[in-house]
Order: C-alpha cells, then sequence, then structure tokens
C-alpha cells in the first residue's frame, strides 16, 4: 500500500491507496491531537454520488421557460465535455452580451480545498474577470457582522483575526477567561486553508493548569470541555449584550470602572454612561433588568462583574454571537465591557473574538503571506453581503443599505458556482429555492451529487484533492505541504483549472487565463513568488524541487511575545489603532451618522425582530445550529463516518430531558422541527446540561426537500432558520435567532 500527503481543511494526512482505492486515513506526526474527520475521505472521495461525466438538466435543455420550477427536482442527461462545455460558454456569452456581466453572479462561497492553487473560487474569479466579470459576494457567513462593525470600533478584522492575543500571553498572565458562547472544542478541529497542529485544547488545559478560571456565559454547558472545570452561566440565546450590559452596570456605578484608561483610550464613554444609568432612555441597565432580559440571576451578574474587576480578565465572544439579530452589538459590547475594566494591551487581559472557533485563533506562529493564484480586478466592481443572496435574487433592482451606503441588486440572469454549497450556507431555505429558480442557467462544477450540483442546470464534474498536485499552504499555519495525487481523476472528471480553461478556449481567451502553464507550472510559480517574498523578510525557503521531494517545509519561529495591544496602550497617540479617533471607538460618530434604527452609534440592546414577529406560545423553543463534529459545514456528509453520528440517516437534535418529557420524547425517536419557515425531519438526543426552552441542530445534513409536502428529510436547520440581515450595517447571517416547535413525527 503506497502513501500519500493530503491536506484538508480539518487536517493533514497521510492516505493509503492500494489498487486505486483510498484504504487508511492516518495524521502526520506534527499533529499533536489529530482529528477523527480524516476518516471521511475513505469511502467519501470515491462515494457512489460521485458525477461521471458531464450533465445537463432536461428541463433546461428541452423546455422553453428552461423548466426553471423543475430546477432541484429535474432529471440529468449526459453529454460529452465538448458539448457541455459548448453549451456552457455560449450561455455565458449570451448572458454577458444580452444582459451585461452584472447579470451574471460569481456565487463560489465555499471552504472547497485547501491546495493554494485548485482553489475553486479562485478559479472561478480568475475566468469571470477575464471575460469581463460578474456579481460578487463580500463578506462570509461565518464572521459578516464582526468583518464590518470591527474597523469603526477597534481594528480592521485580518488583524483580529490573526494578530489577537496569544494563548500562550493567556496561560502566563491570565486569572480568568470569560467565554461568552463558549469555547466549542468541535470548531478547533478545523481552520480554512488547511491546519497542522491541532493545539486549541492542549493549550486551554495547558491555562487551566497554570490557574486561570474559566467562566462559560452559553446556553450549553458542553460549548467549554468539562476538563476546564468552568463555571457556567446559561443566558437565554441572543441575549449577551443585555447580559454584558447589566456587567457594566456593575462597573459604573461600584467604582470599578477605569476612568483614566477610558478617557486616554476611548472615545464615547460618557454616552455609554449615560445609556447603562438611563439617563439618555429612561431605563437603567442594572443586573436586575439583564437578568430579565437574560434569565441569569442579578447576583450571579454582579458576582462576575466584581471578579472581572478584582482579576486580570480576558473577555472573549465566540463567532457564534455575531451571527444573530443585531450580531454587531456584541462584539462592540464586549469591547467595551474590556475598555471598562481598563487592562488593554497588558499581558494577559482585554479582549479577542473567535478563541475555538479555527484551530489558528490564538496561536503564536509567524504569519507569512504565501502566494496565491493571481484573480485580477472584477471589472464590474458590483458586489453585495454575502447573506443577501436571496434577497438580490428576489428583488432585482432593489436597493439595500450596507455601511453607510446603498447597493443596488442586479437582475441575476445565470448563476456559476464552485466550491461551496448555498444550500447549507443560507438561511430560510425554501426562501431560496424561489430565488434560486429565477435565473436562466445554474452552472456548477462540483465532485458529487450535492445539493447545489442537483439544483444545477450544467454540471460538470470536478476532481477532489486527493486526484491533483497542490501547495497547502495559509498566513496563519507555519507549515507549508506537498499536496500529492493519490489516485488518477475519477470517471470523467477534471480540475476546476481545466474546466475553467476549457471554457476560456471556448470564449477565445484560453492564453490569458493559463499564461500557456501548465498546472504544475503554475505551482511552481506560486511557489517561486513565496520565495521571492520571503527573501524581502530576511528568510529563504527550499527550492520547489526541494520542498516537493522533503513533503514540508516549516517557516522559522517568529513567537509574538507582546500582546497586539501593548504598543497602544503604551501610548495611543505614537501606536493609533486604524480607527476615525485612533482609539477604541465606544460611541462611533460614523455609525451614529449612518442614522440605522437597527445600528445607533454605541453597543445598544435591541429586542430581536424573531421575538417580535413569532408567537413564542406556538415556537417555545430557540434553535442553535452550530457547526457538527463529523465534518466541516456540509462536506463529506455522505461519508460512513459523518452518518454514523446521526439517528436513521437524520441529523441530531439534542434537546433537554425536561422539554423533551413535556413532549412524550426520548432518544432516538424520529421528531419534526418545525416553524412557520418550515420543517426538517431529526432524530432526538437528550442532554440535561443546557438550557430547557433551547435545542441544537447541527448544520450541513445535505438538503434534500421532499417533493409533495416540502418537508427536508435530512435535519438541515436552514429550512428554519430567518434570512434577514443582522442590521443594515453589515447584513449579516442571523441563523442564532430562530424560535422553533418540535414534536414526534410519524412516518405514517
Amino acid at each position: 500500500m503506497k502513501r500519500f500527503r493530503n491536506a484538508t481543511q480539518w487536517g493533514v494526512y497521510d492516505v493509503g491507496v492500494e489498487a486505486g482505492r483510498i484504504k487508511t486515513v492516518d495524521g502526520i506526526p506534527e499533529d499533536p491531537e489529530v482529528s477523527d474527520v480524516g476518516q471521511v475521505l475513505i469511502d467519501g472521495v470515491q462515494h457512489r454520488t460521485r458525477i461521471k461525466r458531464p450533465a445537463i438538466r432536461k428541463g433546461w435543455l428541452e423546455q422553453k421557460d428552461r423548466g426553471r420550477q423543475l430546477r432541484g427536482q429535474d432529471e440529468f442527461c449526459d453529454v460529452p465535455w465538448d458539448e457541455a462545455l459548448e453549451l456552457a460558454s455560449n450561455e455565458l456569452k449570451r448572458v454577458a452580451q444580452e444582459h451585461g456581466n452584472t447579470s451574471i453572479f460569481g456565487g463560489s462561497y465555499g471552504w472547497a480545498s485547501a491546495g493554494r492553487f485548485h482553489h475553486a473560487q479562485s478559479q472561478l474569479h480568475r475566468f469571470i474577470n477575464l471575460m469581463g466579470g460578474c456579481t460578487r459576494a463580500m463578506n462570509s457567513y461565518s464572521t459578516a457582522a464582526a468583518q464590518v462593525i470591527l474597523p469603526h470600533v477597534i481594528a480592521p478584522w485580518h488583524e483580529m483575526e490573526l494578530q489577537q492575543t496569544t494563548l500562550e500571553n493567556v496561560i502566563g498572565n491570565t486569572q480568568l477567561f470569560v467565554a461568552f458562547g463558549g469555547l466549542p472544542r468541535r470548531n478547533a478541529q478545523v481552520a480554512y486553508g488547511g491546519i497542522t497542529e491541532h493545539r486549541t485544547h492542549r493549550d486551554l488545559q495547558r491555562a487551566r493548569e497554570s490557574g486561570v478560571e474559566f467562566v462559560n456565559i452559553s446556553p450549553v454547558a458542553g460549548d467549554v470541555d468539562a476538563a476546564l472545570n468552568t463555571q457556567w452561566l446559561a443566558p437565554k440565546p441572543s441575549t449577551d449584550v443585555a447580559l454584558m450590559l447589566g456587567l457594566a452596570f456593575v462597573l459604573e456605578t461600584e467604582g470599578l470602572a477605569d476612568k483614566d484608561f477610558l478617557g486616554s483610550h476611548s472615545v464615547g464613554y460618557d454616552r455609554v454612561r449615560d445609556y447603562l444609568l438611563g439617563i439618555s432612555d429612561g431605563e437603567p441597565k442594572t443586573p436586575s433588568w439583564a437578568s430579565a432580559k437574560c434569565d441569569v440571576e442579578a447576583e450571579a451578574i454582579v458576582a462576575l462583574a466584581r471578579d472581572m474587576a478584582a482579576k486580570r480578565t480576558f473577555l472573549t465572544a465566540a463567532w457564534s454571537l455575531q451571527r444573530g439579530d443585531h450580531g454587531e452589538q456584541p462584539y462592540w459590547m464586549l469591547a467595551t465591557l474590556a475598555a471598562m475594566l481598563g487592562q488593554i494591551g497588558l499581558p494577559g487581559g482585554g479582549f479577542g473574538f473567535g478563541y475555538s472557533a479555527e484551530g489558528f485563533v490564538g496561536s503564536d506562529y509567524k504569519r507569512f503571506n504565501w502566494a496565491t493564484l493571481p484573480k485580477g480586478r472584477n471589472p464590474t466592481g458590483v458586489a453585495i453581503p454575502v447573506a443577501r443572496v436571496t434577497d438580490m435574487l428576489l428583488n432585482p433592482g432593489a436597493d439595500v443599505q450596507y455601511d453607510g451606503r446603498s447597493i443596488t441588486y442586479p437582475d441575476i440572469k445565470l448563476i456559476y458556482w464552485a466550491g461551496g454549497n448555498p444550500f447549507h450556507h443560507h438561511q430560510d431555505l425554501n426562501r431560496l429555492v424561489d430565488g434560486w429558480r429565477r435565473p436562466d442557467t445554474v452552472i456548477v462544477n462540483e465532485p458529487w451529487w450535492t445539493p447545489v450540483a442537483q439544483w444545477g442546470d450544467i454540471v460538470f464534474p470536478a476532481t477532489t484533492s486527493l486526484e491533483r498536485i497542490d501547495i497547502c499552504a495559509s498566513s496563519h499555519d507555519p507549515y507549508a505541504h506537498f499536496m500529492e495525487q493519490a489516485i488518477p481523476p475519477q470517471h470523467e472528471a477534471r480540475s476546476d483549472h481545466q474546466i475553467f480553461s476549457g471554457l476560456a478556449a471556448k470564449l477565445g481567451f484560453e492564453a490569458a487565463f493559463t499564461e500557456n502553464k501548465s498546472e504544475r507550472q503554475w505551482i511552481e510559480d506560486m511557489w517561486q513568488r513565496s520565495a521571492d517574498l520571503a527573501s524581502t523578510q530576511g528568510f529563504s525557503i527550499p527550492t520547489f524541487a526541494e520542498w516537493e521531494k522533503a513533503g514540508i517545509y516549516r517557516l522559522p519561529d517568529e513567537p509574538r511575545t507582546r500582546d497586539w495591544m501593548a504598543d497602544f496602550r503604551l501610548d495611543p497617540t505614537a501606536a493609533p489603532l486604524a480607527t476615525p479617533s485612533g482609539k477604541l471607538e465606544l460611541f462611533s460618530e460614523t455609525i451614529a451618522g449612518f442614522g440605522y434604527s437597527d445600528c445607533p452609534g454605541q453597543a445598544t440592546w435591541i429586542q430581536p425582530q424573531e421575538w417580535q414577529e413569532v408567537d413564542d406560545a406556538l415556537y417555545p423553543l430557540h434553535l442553535l445550529s452550530p457547526q457538527p463534529g463529523r465534518r466541516l459545514h456540509s462536506q463529506y456528509d455522505q461519508s460512513r463516518y459523518s452518518q454514523a453520528g446521526k439517528v436513521a440517516g437524520k441529523e441530531v437534535l439534542t434537546m433537554h430531558p425536561e422539554a423533551a418529557k413535556q413532549r412524550g420524547l426520548k432518544a432516538g425517536d424520529l421528531v419534526r422541527v418545525f416553524n412557520e419557515r418550515g420543517a426538517c425531519l431529526a432524530g432526538v438526543s437528550i442532554n440535561a446540561n443546557m438550557r430547557s426552552d433551547t435545542v441544537v441542530l447541527p448544520v450541513g445534513s445535505w438538503f434534500k426537500p421532499c417533493a409533495k409536502t416540502g418537508l427536508e428529510l435530512n435535519g438541515n436547520p436552514n429550512v428554519l432558520t430567518r434570512d434577514k440581515g443582522t442590521s443594515q450595517l453589515a447584513q449579516g447571517s442571523t441563523a442564532h435567532t430562530c424560535l422553533v416547535q418540535v414534536e414526534r413525527y410519524d412516518e405514517s
């Protein structure tokens, strides 16, 4: 059996292949805690769901209106590659000529391959930019609210994501670690672009052993590992801002706020103080007020505030918090709380976001921007917030507010998707179905008959990372791995680069797209450009031949021992933040000037729209839809490893025993989870260590609606979530603000 190195978003593995079949998947020695998610590769890559050859939807070929209403339910017919490329290129040309390039949506949102060259989104955008551009999506489903609010208040997102306080800093200096939204271990298995060393869990254990006390503020106790011996506060979902305001009230009224730091390093605290005390709105944000909103005892709020002020305290918020209604507010309020404590920039103090959200957050590795495939510039310059895709499809010509400006939705006639699954990421999938059927044509590159392939018109079979060579190297990881081709391309699959090269040839710009380089030559070119950049930074990397032979290269160590805000703390004038004032903007004149009622000029408690519009007597349960533990998003959901974590092929809904008892349910039962937006099936699991009014249904089951009833059969929670922007500021996803009901499902 031969072994081949392969890198994925959940780790790097040595893959054993015998007679052209994948037999084993093992972690590499450099990884101290190998993720078992790698087992999805054993049968997932060569699964029966592989798309064998190019396929065209019959209604698209045969009906005058392209049979758009049959999209997602229609049959496909196989065609030769040249015919499929001809049909797709002619359609791209027609739409661009008749409607303009803004009528093409280059979606391609997703994690795709860990490979740096065979990155589907990069390949698609390079291709479409060369043919005149398209409408693009900006920001991400994961962190859209954070990406927009943080530059106004603190710093650009890339600084917060890659440069913020390290866990080594926490281990050596923090006394109290307060985690709003928890530190879910399952999430730290993954990292976009790949991850070599899984260290988060061990670093948190080391912090506990060094004396750090942990507080888990989450509806689910298991969102922080039990081994960390945490204190648990369980607020109602979507109420973290109210809880933070109650903490801030105690700091202000008991003289625990650091007024010197607030005066020298922030702007707008006087406005915050007036809001806390109720001077501006007549409603003091007392612990009792907060308790009524978040369902945490007022005494616990007071005690935590005093503890935070008495100790070297580090505050963090999970990415999940900003994926709720008004998701900008918890991040803004967390920064406000940290400023009040006055420990920002001190070793082990301050705040950060997304610890344990991905495996690299809080790491102290050297950061290096490896070369990428040049994508060029999008000539149209048109982009929409990614979580507003359905709005765009349903409302061409409508205007939407975003970060102080207005965006007009284009009239989309063609969608080209590669390397992602909108029927996993998006909210209110029944609404997305309506929008997805509006364009004339949907073209998809995809290895398997995933939901996005099933909802396409022209489907090209694409290779996986095990069927080609590539570079795995990310700015957050100290390693570069040579990804070997382990198996031949399956059936008639081609790489995304080959597919777009074929389309470019039909459209007359193949030479511009390929630059007359083979795929291997492109990879060698990227390596050489990386080597040139390294030399300007004072270090060298091996030659391509040396690296390919070794299979692995590690950047030189460059541990970040100083806190990323230490210089700002020392002298905010000499080391200002990239905000309008150069300081922490606890009140933002810029945001206030936008005039958004759903995102005022300071961190504010705003009741979720879901609570105002949904009858909680009919839908009394708060639905959380976190990442799954046995896959990344919806990737390889068809694999045995993913399916082994399900009940009768359905995703597992976890609920409190009291909620289950009220409904006559037990573990293993099949249930219908529903609200006015949709319904799905799920299997039941029972957990006493969570709020009784909260249920948890992970994302990622392949979307499978019943053609007759619309009931989603696999347990995809996004048939239930509301398709609403966080606010007019960021327009991010609000998946975690969702009310549902659960009942036993009678299969008869």
